[in-house]
């Protein structure tokens, strides 16, 4: 929502209030009721003014918020995701978790690919140096891993916090996966390509709210199962 357009509901409410903070008061200047003296010709004339007057009258639509989840999240989550938007106007829940939930296919694929091009620019230096000395290590012993996300059942923001212009936001990813691991020969070593489990993540995005880059970089990660 624009500056002009808040600047303008500001201003409509608070003629709003004024208008209703007088009525019902008599302030020596409104029309008599019909038999105290108004001649009808007068009434009929009023109210055809009225009428006009109501025509001429352009409502406003009711306010709309920018993020629901935002505005209605309570306790220190909500606290903190609104400190979030003073520092950077531009944030919104719903963008974010589409963004996550692209970040979350992705890197899972990469790592699972063992493509570090793709994983650096996604991940903080520490989260990246552990993935790339996993992916190492599987190609170190001639292993392989392969991984097909089935879908993505659930992406929640259950935390956020603001550490001086650094935002973080922590989203729990609940998703389908088939993970196969073969050794050497080819054969598996670990996981079933028929099953499909169901995976728990817990990760943490970071962005500097002074940055122009609006990228968020993810900076922990935390598997509860």
């Amino acid at each position: 929502m624009s500056l002009d357009l808040l600047l303008f509901a500001a201003v409509a409410a608070f003629l709003v209030f004024r208008l209703r903070s007088v009525l019902g008061r008599r302030m020596g200047n409104e029309r008599p009721p019909m038999g105290t003296g108004e001649s009808p010709n007068n009434a009929k004339s009023q109210t055809a003014t009225d009428n006009a007057n109501e025509k001429n009258v352009v409502a406003l639509p009711d306010r709309k918020p920018d993020d629901p989840f935002i505005e209605q999240a309570v306790g220190a989550l909500g606290e903190n995701l609104r400190e979030i938007r003073k520092s950077d106007s531009h944030f919104n829940t719903v963008k974010f978790i589409e963004g996550a939930r692209g970040a979350f296919e992705m890197i899972v694929t990469s790592f699972a690919t063992g493509d570090t091009d793709t994983l650096k620019p996604l991940l903080s230096d520490e989260v990246y140096d552990n993935f790339s000395k996993a992916i190492k290590e599987r190609s170190d012993i001639g292993a392989s891993m392969e991984m097909t996300l089935v879908g993505i059942q659930e992406s929640d923001i259950i935390e956020a916090s603001m550490d001086g212009a650094v935002a973080f936001v922590t989203t729990k990813f609940v998703s389908e996966q088939i993970e196969v691991t073969y050794n050497a020969s080819g054969e598996i070593s670990e996981g079933d390509p028929t099953q499909v489990t169901t995976v728990t993540d817990i990760w943490t995005f970071a962005r500097n709210t002074r940055s122009r880059n609006p990228n968020w970089t993810l900076v922990a990660t935390e598997a509860p199962n």
